[in-house]
């Protein structure tokens, strides 16, 4: 007999409000339905309402582990409108903080995963691995997250020289703890039983659900919009793409595991770039932004970020899109949850290393005519309010 299993909207593991209701026969999931829309924030429309130089502390804020990775995103589709090259030395400053960014990401999944799995202790030895990294950032940014770093045309800030020193001392150590870790999770036999061949999502679906980031390349899709769409300093720096055959979990973790070293050896390239450098300027300075249309594209931890921008001459958006890696990738566990156990499923929908609140979009359509409509605020909260009434009613409540 088929039963439901509702997995959130809110749950311990999920960091974020989403529902996932799972059908189950026994301790076996037979389908899933996944509902999104439970975090709407408005990002978009709040662009629009926002100077061209306000938006990146705005988009930095669509998420906390992706704050590098919006604003690059954003300020590469304004600088396509404007048919810019920012300076050089800004160039290698943001590639190195969006690189310790994916660091920093890496690191925080693989804590929670060892977490969700009852591996506490690789929970703990990934924060703190972590810790140090977000030290330098702070030292770097001034902030730990949301790092007001980008601008059009370069970077609010110089890379300090005295820190130099201390991010190759704090990279050389990491390199060593990273090690240490990724052969803790590929020489553990529980690891192994829990995740291999759990929640396989192989090439051919990848492409079907045009998955993104390390769950694409642990299907062996090979992509990555820093080699296939190179932008600023990314251009000049030698990197492989980790990609891994199985699609299942244990690949997912391998997948950002090796992905670190290579942040690693990004990072210390920027670095001699840097120094090699007689100074320089860090910031093009921009009077306005003319009417037209920019694309920006980059590549988070999660995956490729995708930037729209229109502008109609004015000091801010006309039009301002956004689509974030989880977009694409929450939709693979309609196929990689079905199959495998209630235990399993936690596992598999946290393995895309999912962002809700990054993806949501709330429209209504109208299958029967095709119509489209776009909720404001106003709409969300009647509706809201009809719908706890209903329920009030059903239940008795008064």
């Amino acid at each position: 007999m088929v039963k439901k299993i509702p997995i959130g909207p809110f749950h311990p593991i999920l960091e974020e409000p989403e529902f996932f209701e799972l059908h189950v026969d026994g301790e076996r999931v037979v389908d899933i339905d996944i509902t999104i829309g439970w975090s709407h924030r408005g990002i978009e429309l709040l662009s629009e309402h926002k100077t061209w130089d306000q938006v990146p502390f705005l988009v930095e804020r669509v998420c906390g582990i992706c704050s590098a990775s919006h604003p690059y995103a954003y300020v590469k589709a304004v600088e396509d409108l404007l048919q810019i090259e920012v300076p050089e030395r800004a160039q290698y400053i943001r590639v190195i903080v969006a690189e310790l960014e994916r660091l920093h990401s890496h690191l925080l999944w693989t804590g929670l995963a060892g977490h969700f799995l009852g591996y506490n202790t690789v929970f703990m030895w990934a924060w703190k691995y972590r810790e140090p990294l977000l030290d330098i950032l702070e030292a770097v940014t001034g902030n730990r997250n949301h790092y007001a770093t980008w601008r059009i045309g370069g970077v609010r800030r110089d890379l300090p020289e005295e820190e130099i020193p201390n991010i190759r001392e704090m990279l050389d150590e990491l390199e060593k703890k990273n090690d240490l870790l990724t052969k803790a999770i590929i020489d553990d036999p529980v690891i192994h039983a829990r995740t291999k061949g759990v929640g396989v999502l192989n090439q051919t679906k990848c492409r079907e659900y045009g998955a993104l980031g390390p769950t694409a390349r642990a299907g062996n899709y090979n992509i990555d919009a820093r080699r296939d769409h190179p932008i600023d300093a990314y251009r000049n720096v030698e990197f492989d793409v980790i990609v891994c055959e199985n699609g299942d979990v244990y690949d997912k973790a391998v997948v950002r595991q090796l992905e670190n070293f290579e942040a690693i050896r990004i990072i210390r390239q920027c670095l001699d770039a840097i120094e090699a450098m007689d100074g320089g300027d860090i910031l093009l300075e921009i009077e306005e932004v003319p009417p037209g249309e920019g694309l920006g594209v980059y590549e988070a931890p999660r995956g490729e970020v995708f930037h729209y921008v229109r502008s109609d001459g004015k000091n801010m958006p006309m039009r301002h899109k956004i689509r974030a890696p989880s977009f694409n990738n929450i939709l693979t566990n309609e196929y990689t949850v079905p199959g495998y156990s209630v235990a399993d499923a936690g596992l598999i929908t946290a393995a895309v290393d999912p962002c809700y609140s990054c993806t949501e979009r709330v429209g209504v359509v109208n299958a029967r005519s095709g119509e489209r409509k776009v909720l404001n605020e106003e709409d969300l909260i009647r509706m809201s309010r009809e719908k706890t009434e209903r329920i009030r009613r059903e239940l008795g409540i008064r």
